[in-house]
């Protein structure tokens, strides 16, 4: 029962067990600004009071979504936002093959069909056999049926959720070591990547962000 003198709607901190002491964290500083002759300034890298950093290391057509929409949304409440694309990840800011991205049912537990729930209630929740994934042109009809919930949904294709980033001010960055290891040349590159970056530029670049790893 609440203590009768607490006013109503009043927030209520519980009482610390006996015993607790609270670690000493040490005072956390806000993300620093980049200054004249901060590493961030010499990148080109602007000021922001947030910053989100998203690394693409996937290829896959359901793999290059998640960024792009997380990217898009924080865009969206006025957040910095860094996208850097390594190893096949680069596919989807390649022009010769963000528009040929394949979702492929091999190795995915989770793929199930929604169509299934009208030939028997609870299906459309049971996962597929892993086996399906391996038949002749699984890959591809699988593929298709994803672009073509995604175009029921109104969600662009990757090519022009990259352009909607650029417009809005998205950062987008291709790995040096992937690039040149794939011997990618900067005209394959969706003209909304600024720069090839090595790995250690990217760090000094999402200094102070919050970093999210697909």
């Amino acid at each position: 029962m609440s203590d009768s003198s607490t006013p109503l709607g009043a927030t209520v901190t519980p009482a610390a067990p006996d015993g607790f002491v609270m670690p000493d964290f040490g005072h956390v500083d806000a993300p620093h600004a980049a200054t004249e002759t901060s590493p961030e300034a010499a990148l080109g890298v602007p000021a922001g009071p947030r910053k989100m950093a998203f690394i693409c290391s996937k290829g896959n057509l359901d793999m290059a979504y998640p960024a792009l929409i997380m990217g898009n949304a924080a865009l969206g409440e006025g957040i910095e936002v860094h996208i850097f694309f390594t190893f096949w990840g680069l596919d989807i800011i390649n022009r010769r093959t963000n528009a040929d991205l394949k979702f492929t049912m091999t190795g995915n537990t989770a793929m199930h069909m929604p169509q299934l729930g009208r030939v028997h209630d609870g299906l459309e929740h049971r996962s597929l056999p892993q086996g399906l994934g391996n038949l002749p042109g699984m890959t591809g009809m699988a593929t298709r049926m994803m672009k073509r919930q995604m175009e029921e949904m109104e969600i662009p294709t990757v090519p022009e959720f990259l352009d909607l980033l650029q417009a809005s001010g998205a950062h987008m960055y291709a790995c040096r070591l992937t690039f040149e290891m794939n011997k990618i040349i900067e005209a394959d590159l969706h003209p909304g990547v600024e720069r090839v970056l090595s790995a250690s530029d990217f760090i000094v670049v999402t200094n102070g962000a919050q970093i999210i790893f697909v």
